[in-house]
C-alpha cells in the first residue's frame, strides 16, 4: 500500500476465520487503522487483494460491502443534531433501496440493537450529549443494526475509562462476529483475541496466538519494553505486563 509515495503497507498477508477475534497490534504509525481502511475498501490497495469469502472488496458495490461488512471508525462525523436512534437506524441503510423509508423490520432490528448493547434508554438522547463510552456503544449499535457477519473496529476503546472500555470488550467478545480488531492496549489484544497480527512498520511480524505472536524477545524489539503473559490474578484470564527495559 503506496500514499503520497511513502510504502505504508508491504507484503500483508492475513486471514480472518470465521466467528473468531482477530487483534492488529504494532507500535503507533505500524499501519493498523490504514490496513483496516483497505478492508473495509475505504483505501483501494495499490497491489493485491482483499477478499470477503471468494468475492474481491473492490468489485463489490459500497451497498453489498455495507450488507456484509460493518464498521466502528476511531473518528466519526456525527456530532450533529442527529437522535440515538436516527443514528442506530443508519445501519439499516445498506439493506434500503434509494428512495426506501424504514420499515416496521428496519425499526425492530435497530430497536434489538440498542437494547443489545445497554442503551435502549437513550434512545430519545442527542448522540452529541453522550459519554465516550455511550456513544462508542450506539456507534456499535448501528453496526450491529447492519447484520453483517464482519466487524471492524478502529481502537474501539480509545479516550474510554477503564470501566467502559472492559464493558465494550465484553459485549464485542459475546457477539460470536467475524471481528478483526485494530488495538493500542496489549493487555486488551491478550484476554480478548483469539488471534493477532502484530505490525512494525508496515509489515507483519509476527501472526497467532497471543502467546505465539508476543514473545519477550518481539515485544523487546518492536515496542522498546519487556513485556510477559501471566494469569490474572483476578480473572484467570491471559494477562499481558510490561515493564521499562532498564530495571
Amino acid at each position: 500500500m503506496v500514499l503520497d509515495d511513502a510504502r505504508i503497507l508491504d507484503g500483508i498477508d492475513l486471514v480472518a476465520e470465521p466467528g473468531s477475534v482477530t487483534g492488529l497490534v504494532g507500535p503507533n504509525g505500524s499501519g493498523k487503522s490504514t490496513l483496516l481502511r483497505c478492508l473495509y475498501r475505504a483505501l483501494r490497495p495499490s497491489v493485491g487483494t482483499v477478499l470477503l469469502g471468494d468475492e474481491e472488496v473492490r468489485r463489490l458495490k459500497a451497498r453489498q460491502v455495507g450488507r456484509r461488512v460493518a464498521v466502528v471508525a476511531q473518528d466519526h462525523d456525527l456530532d450533529n443534531d442527529f437522535s440515538v436512534r436516527e443514528t442506530v437506524a443508519m445501519g439499516r441503510t445498506p439493506h434500503q433501496g434509494l428512495l426506501d423509508r424504514e420499515g416496521t423490520a428496519d425499526h425492530e432490528i435497530a430497536e434489538r440493537s440498542l437494547e443489545r448493547v445497554g442503551m435502549a434508554w437513550a434512545a430519545h438522547r442527542r448522540f452529541a450529549t453522550l459519554s465516550g463510552g455511550e456513544r462508542q456503544r450506539v456507534l456499535l449499535a448501528r453496526a450491529l443494526t447492519q447484520q453483517a457477519p464482519v466487524l471492524l473496529l478502529d481502537e474501539p476503546t480509545n479516550h474510554l475509562d477503564i470501566g467502559a472500555q472492559l464493558e465494550l470488550l465484553d459485549l464485542v467478545r459475546d457477539l460470536g462476529l467475524t471481528t478483526v480488531a485494530a488495538l493500542h492496549d496489549l493487555d486488551h489484544a491478550t484476554a480478548y483475541c483469539d488471534r493477532l497480527v502484530l505490525l512494525d512498520a508496515g509489515r507483519v511480524v509476527a501472526a497467532g496466538t497471543p502467546g505465539d505472536v508476543l514473545t519477550a524477545e518481539r515485544v523487546t524489539t518492536v515496542f522498546g519494553v519487556r513485556g510477559a503473559i501471566v494469569p490474572h490474578p483476578l480473572t484467570g484470564r491471559p494477562h499481558f505486563v510490561t515493564a521499562s527495559v532498564n530495571p
